[in-house]
C-alpha cells in the first residue's frame, strides 16, 4: 500500500490504492510517507460491536503516536474522515460510505457506526483522512434473531503487556480467520519500565494521566501483529483491572502506589475510562461519563448465542479480608457481590429471557471454585461466593439451556466443569468455564500441564502454563474449544498448536475431551 493524495479519487470514492487481499493489507501498518501530512494511519483499524445490522468501525489518526503529550502528533484541529464498506476488497461497489469528525478532544478517535448491513454477511472497510487511505480491514454482521446463521468460530484471550513479549499470540489468532473475537480483560498494562524485559514502554513511569493512557493504548496499537488481529473480525471487549490500576475494586485502591489523593484516583479513573473508550471498536453508548463506563451489555448472535460481557472492577465489593490468597468467612457473606446487585439482577434477567442456544458469559476472574489448604484469592468469585452462587442458581433455576463462562486474568489455561455445590464433587455439573492464557503476561512459561490442585478441585480438568488463547467453533449442537498456545513470546514468531480440545454437548452440561 502507498500514500495516495487528496486528488486520487474513484467515482468520488477512494481509490483502491493497492488495497488487495486482506492479510497483505492488514499488516501494512508502518507508511513512510510522500506526501507533506504524515501518514495518520500508524495504529490500524479496527471493528466492533456487530448486530444484524450494524457494525462499529474504528480508527484513530497518529502520525507520531509515541509523542508525551498522548495526541499522536496531530494538530489541535478537527478532521474529517471519509469512511466506506463494501462486499469487496477492491470495493468496486459501496454498500454504506460517510464522512465522521475526528477531534482533538478525544485523541482523533472515531466510532463510527456503518447500518443498512445484510446480517450474517462478511463486509471489508476503511477510512481515509489527511490524503491517505488506511489499511483495510475485515468485520462480520450477526445473523438475524430468529436464525441460528453459519456456525461461528470465535477465539478469545486476556493479558496483553507488552513488555513481556510479542504479540505473536494476536498474529495466530488472526490467521484462523474467526468470525468474533473477545478480549476479556487487561487489553494495556499500567506499569512503568521494568530493565530487561524484551519490549519497553515509551515512558519510565507508571502511567496515571489522560496523555500516559494515550500514548499506552498508542504503543500497544503500533504493534503489527494485533492491528492484524483487529482487521481480521469484529471484537467484542471488556476491560480488567490493569487498564487502571492492578486489583481496584469500586472506587477502592489495592494499595497506595503511586500516592494519589481522593481527587487525583478519581481523575485518574477518569482518564483510564475515557482512553479505553477512545481506542476501542465500542458503541456510544458505551463512552465514559466521567469517572463511570457502562460496559456490562449483551450482543447477540441471531439464535445462536448470546454474549453476557460483564464489568467485574467497577461495582464490585472490595475485596475481603484484604485480599489475596487466604482462608476468609467474610469471602461467604450474602450481602457482597462481585459484580454488584444491580449487574448480577441484568445478568438473572438475561438468563431468563432464553435468547439463544448457547449463553456465553465474558468475564475477567476466576469463576469455578479453586482453594487448597491455604485458602483462596480473594480477587476471583472465591472472594464473592454467594455471589457466585446467586448466579449459577440463578441460571439453573431459569432453565439456561447452556452456560458457559470465559475467563482471562491468571495467565494460564484452565478449563472447568462448574458443580451446583463445590462442597460435593459428585453433585450435578451445570456449566462449563473456559480460561484463556495471556498473550504476553507472564513471559513464556513453563509448559507445564499438572492441574495445580486438582486433588481438592476435581472438577477442574486442563491446566496448561503458555501463553495463547482459546478457539471456539460454536454449532446448535455443540461448542468446541481448542486451547492454542505458542512456545514462547521472548522471541516473534513462534507457531501456534493446540494443545488440548474440549466439547460442550447442547443439553449436556461440563467438558467432554476430545
Amino acid at each position: 500500500m502507498s500514500p495516495i493524495s487528496r486528488r486520487t479519487l474513484v467515482l468520488g470514492g477512494l481509490a483502491a490504492a493497492g488495497a488487495g487481499a486482506l492479510p497483505a493489507a492488514a499488516q501494512s501498518s508502518v507508511i513512510t510517507a510522500t506526501a507533506a501530512v504524515p501518514y495518520p494511519f500508524q495504529l490500524g483499524i479496527a471493528s466492533g460491536e456487530p448486530d444484524a445490522n450494524s457494525v462499529v468501525l474504528w480508527t484513530r489518526l497518529a502520525p507520531s503516536p509515541l509523542n508525551a503529550d498522548g495526541q499522536g502528533g496531530m494538530a489541535n484541529t478537527d478532521v474529517p474522515v471519509d469512511w466506506q464498506v463494501s462486499t469487496t476488497d477492491t470495493f468496486s461497489t459501496l454498500v454504506a460510505s460517510g464522512t465522521v469528525t475526528a477531534s482533538y478532544a478525544a485523541a482523533h478517535s472515531v466510532h463510527v457506526i456503518a447500518g443498512g448491513l445484510n446480517p450474517d454477511s462478511d463486509y471489508f472497510y476503511r477510512f481515509r483522512a489527511q490524503g491517505f487511505i488506511s489499511p483495510v480491514g475485515r468485520t462480520r454482521t450477526a445473523p438475524a434473531i430468529g436464525t441460528n446463521g453459519r456456525d461461528l468460530l470465535m477465539a478469545f484471550t486476556s493479558c496483553s503487556h507488552y513488555e513481556e513479549g510479542y504479540f505473536t499470540v494476536y498474529r495466530r489468532m488472526a490467521e484462523d480467520n474467526p468470525g468474533l473475537i473477545l478480549h476479556v480483560g487487561d487489553y494495556i498494562y499500567e506499569y512503568g519500565t521494568t530493565a530487561g524485559r524484551p519490549r519497553a514502554y515509551a515512558g519510565a513511569t507508571e502511567i496515571v494521566t489522560l496523555a500516559d493512557y494515550r500514548r499506552r493504548y498508542a504503543q500497544h496499537k503500533t504493534d503489527p501483529d494485533l492491528q492484524a488481529a483487529h482487521a481480521a473480525a469484529p471484537w467484542l471487549v471488556v476491560p480488567d483491572d490493569h487498564e487502571v490500576e492492578n486489583n481496584y475494586a469500586n472506587m477502592v485502591r489495592a494499595d497506595s502506589t503511586p500516592s494519589l489523593t481522593t481527587a487525583q484516583w478519581t481523575a485518574r479513573r477518569t482518564a483510564a475510562y475515557q482512553a479505553y473508550y477512545e481506542n476501542m471498536p465500542l458503541r456510544p453508548a458505551q463512552a465514559n461519563s466521567g469517572n463511570s463506563i457502562p460496559l456490562y451489555r449483551r450482543l447477540r448472535w441471531g439464535s445462536l448465542a448470546v454474549f453476557h460481557m460483564l464489568d467485574t472492577r467497577q461495582y464490585r465489593d472490595d475485596q475481603a479480608c484484604g485480599d489475596g490468597w487466604k482462608i476468609c468467612s467474610d469471602a461467604d457473606l450474602a450481602s457482597r457481590s462481585l459484580p454488584g446487585n444491580t449487574q448480577e439482577t441484568w445478568l438473572l434477567d438475561g438468563f431468563n429471557q432464553h435468547l439463544a442456544t448457547w449463553d456465553i458469559i465474558g468475564q475477567q476472574v476466576f469463576f469455578a471454585r479453586r482453594f487448597n489448604s491455604t485458602g483462596a484469592s480473594m480477587d476471583s468469585w472465591d472472594g464473592y461466593r454467594a455471589s457466585r452462587a446467586r448466579i449459577q442458581q440463578g441460571w439453573v433455576d431459569r432453565g439456561t439451556r447452556n452456560p458457559v463462562v470465559l475467563t482471562g486474568d491468571v495467565h494460564r489455561a484452565w478449563a472447568s466443569d462448574l458443580k451446583a455445590d463445590y462442597n460435593n464433587a459428585s453433585s450435578a455439573t451445570i456449566g462449563s468455564e473456559l480460561v484463556s492464557s495471556s498473550v504476553t503476561s507472564g513471559g513464556d512459561g513453563d509448559g507445564a500441564t499438572a492441574i495445580p490442585d486438582v486433588g481438592t478441585n476435581p472438577w477442574l480438568k486442563f491446566y496448561n502454563n503458555r501463553r495463547g488463547y482459546v478457539r471456539t467453533t460454536i454449532s446448535p449442537t455443540q461448542m468446541q474449544a481448542d486451547f492454542r498456545a505458542v512456545a514462547q513470546v521472548s522471541e516473534h514468531g513462534a507457531a501456534a498448536t493446540t494443545v488440548k480440545s474440549f466439547v460442550i454437548e447442547d443439553g449436556r452440561p461440563g467438558l467432554q475431551a476430545v
